[in-house]
């Protein structure tokens, strides 16, 4: 079980995505039971079915021996242009003249040129385009285009390799939003229980829907799709992927090169603050502490942009290769729970919660909770909830000091509610007598040291009394 110190619970959640510096049961049972990770990621850029099957079962197994459930996510690819194999690395230089291929062989032969895997890049891009390879660091300029090949002058050299990524700033793309390998991996995904579906290079609410269609139509209607925003078009439709999603990314990776990078930092909190104020959990993602792949501590640069991340108050950060690959992913961890352990005593936070309006009756009980344990300041809101939704509302107000100890009946929502703020989920069988329900809580808390004899705790709950939902709030002292 989670033994923080009282009244100093970590808040802000951390995403860590598994590979070989991770995936040994050793290493898991670490990352999950003893430096509390709250969910693991598999990209499957990188990760076959055989891998998933395995890795999954694996990370269910050790969470069961630890005694505390994670989720776990798929991040499916979805669409991408690349470049093909090429024979050895082209140089390329400066003013020369570059072709991209729609086939192979179809290029001028006194030209250099590489193959691209999508033949509809023709009819995308226009004269004076920009494109832009391996993440940005080749650079050409569209000058003329046919039927076979685009031709492009070399504006920032550098060596091209085999099937590097391709990105076009600012040109909408024709791609489908799920391909045929995704909903190869999704399959799989399904049949191993995946929590949590992010999908890459979203550019609209519709894309969302399409892969929640195919969730429905293989009998996983419950997963979560969180949506990756990528390229500027996706942040002109923020709020349509923010209404259609279950959760957002913030993957600046691709976003930093698809707009320009000064812009990124406001793009960053306009994606949070909307996030916030729909009341829809945020994740902020790539680089968060990419130095740290080598080296033992981050980056003074490292530590402000957590901190950053923390102040803004969005639910996750998640962590790449640095846990991949890297040589100190337990390290990593640590350095983002101090952090966010650290800031989240800071005063100087955004408070974008401000802007969300309560809706419905149960959203005014929740921000009701959350006002009285901001006046009380309040060690603690105890929540009991069976499907999640009390405790995602209360986290969606983001209470001021007061971490939320959330209570169910179900192991699926212990694993869903480890993508919301200040969340802190527990498993306990309920009592038919609310009191008893609440007194067994009240106990557990003391015993782990959450909570000492005269504290205040506000508790928030949708008590089942002849099997009618009774919405309560109550203030106790321990």
């Amino acid at each position: 079980m989670e033994k923080e110190q009282k009244k100093r619970v970590r808040r802000n959640k951390i995403i860590f995505t598994v590979g070989p510096a991770t995936d040994s049961e050793d290493m898991l049972r670490k990352m999950i039971g003893e430096h509390f990770a709250d969910i693991c990621r598999i990209n499957m850029a990188h990760a076959d079915h055989d891998y998933v099957r395995t890795v999954v079962r694996r990370i269910r197994k050790v969470s069961e021996e630890v005694g505390r459930s994670i989720g776990i996510m798929m991040d499916v690819k979805g669409p991408e242009i690349r470049t093909g194999d090429v024979e050895s690395p082209i140089e390329l230089k400066p003013g020369e003249i570059f072709d991209f291929t729609i086939r192979p062989e179809s290029g001028d032969e006194e030209i250099r040129s590489v193959n691209v895997n999508y033949a509809n890049l023709i009819n995308d891009v226009h004269v004076g385009s920009v494109v832009l390879v391996d993440n940005g660091l080749i650079r050409l300029e569209v000058l003329e285009k046919d039927s076979q090949r685009i031709r492009c002058k070399v504006i920032i050299a550098g060596e091209l390799t085999s099937r590097r990524h391709i990105n076009l700033p600012g040109v909408k793309v024709n791609l489908p939003s799920v391909t045929k390998k995704d909903q190869k991996d999704t399959l799989v995904g399904i049949e191993e229980g995946i929590d949590y579906y992010a999908l890459s290079f979203v550019r609209e609410g519709s894309d969302i829907k399409t892969l929640r269609n195919f969730l429905e139509s293989n009998d996983s209607p419950d997963a979560l799709i969180v949506a990756k925003i990528e390229d500027q078009q996706a942040i002109s439709n923020l709020d349509e992927i923010i209404d259609a999603c279950d959760g957002l990314m913030v993957a600046r990776g691709d976003l930093g090169i698809e707009c320009p990078f000064e812009t990124l930092p406001q793009i960053q909190r306009l994606a949070v603050e909307s996030c916030i104020t729909a009341g829809k959990p945020v994740i902020i993602a790539t680089h968060m502490l990419e130095s740290m792949i080598s080296s033992p501590m981050p980056t003074r640069a490292e530590v402000t942009d957590v901190a950053n991340a923390v102040l803004e108050e969005a639910d996750c950060v998640m962590l790449s290769g640095e846990t991949t690959v890297g040589k100190y992913p337990l390290e990593c961890v640590d350095a983002i729970r101090k952090i966010a352990r650290h800031m989240d005593l800071s005063p100087h936070k955004t408070n974008f919660a401000k802007g969300l309006v309560p809706a419905t009756d149960k959203a005014r009980i929740q921000h009701a909770a959350v006002i009285m344990a901001n006046e009380l300041e309040a060690v603690a809101i105890v929540c009991f909830t069976r499907s999640g939704s009390m405790a995602r509302g209360v986290s969606s107000f983001r209470p001021r000091v007061s971490p939320i100890f959330s209570f169910t009946n179900s192991n699926i929502t212990i694993k869903k509610l480890r993508i919301h703020h200040g969340v802190i989920p527990f498993q306990m069988d309920f009592s038919k007598d609310p009191e008893e329900t609440l007194n067994q809580a009240m106990t557990f808390l003391q015993k782990r040291g959450y909570l000492g004899t005269g504290d205040k705790v506000v508790v928030v709950s949708d008590i089942l009394a002849n099997d009618s939902v009774i919405d309560s709030i109550q203030l106790r002292t321990v």
